[in-house]
């Protein structure tokens, strides 16, 4: 989320020999002085296989994980799956985070998405009581192939979608469940931009 400064060279530099406009502004980055949490969640489940989606979603979430690393915000990941949804790493800022983390975890199963956002919500809760004035971010990163129909998490101030549906014939179930949120909603590559 843009801060209240601009940053010049960065904006500057977007804006190059032309005349500034709105889309060239950059901005400084602030953060909130409680800290940051973002709570990562993982779709593992048989239908993330198809096409690679699932290695995708890892290459995008180690790279989400590089940039809370650089800003210094805890990160938490949750995967769900098959029957159910683990705590794998956090909340805990992630000083030495690598793929070879993300590598063992594997794919397969349904996709329990309720158990996943119920495991996140949790979580999110517990850093609430512990930190109240971090600020949390829920990240789903999912191909939206449940029929689940989850509750927002409360303790979440800010949550995004990331679909990785790929089908010909789109269901189109995280962009529903993130407008009914009033989350913001990606595709993978609209954020490796």
């Amino acid at each position: 989320m843009p801060g209240k400064r601009i940053a010049w060279p960065l904006t500057l530099a977007a804006m190059r020999q032309r005349k500034l406009n709105a889309e060239h502004l950059r901005f400084v980055r602030e953060v909130p002085r409680g800290g940051v949490l973002h709570c990562f969640v993982l779709d593992c489940s048989g239908s993330m296989l198809a096409g690679q989606r699932l290695a995708l979603a890892k290459g995008l979430l180690s790279a989400l994980f590089d940039r809370a690393s650089s800003t210094r915000a805890e990160a938490a990941l949750v995967c769900f799956g098959g029957a159910g949804a683990d705590l794998r790493f956090g909340p805990a800022v992630p000083r030495w985070w690598n793929e070879r983390w993300l590598r063992p975890v594997g794919g397969g199963g349904g996709t329990p998405l309720a158990s996943g956002v119920k495991r996140a919500a949790q979580l999110l809760e517990q850093s609430a009581r512990r930190k109240p004035a971090q600020q949390r971010w829920l990240w789903i990163l999912t191909d939206g192939r449940s029929g689940d129909q989850p509750a927002r998490p409360v303790d979440a101030d800010e949550i995004v979608f990331v679909d990785f549906e790929r089908e010909t014939i789109r269901l189109g179930r995280c962009e529903a469940l993130a407008s009914a949120w009033g989350a913001a909603y990606f595709t993978p590559e609209e954020l490796i931009r």
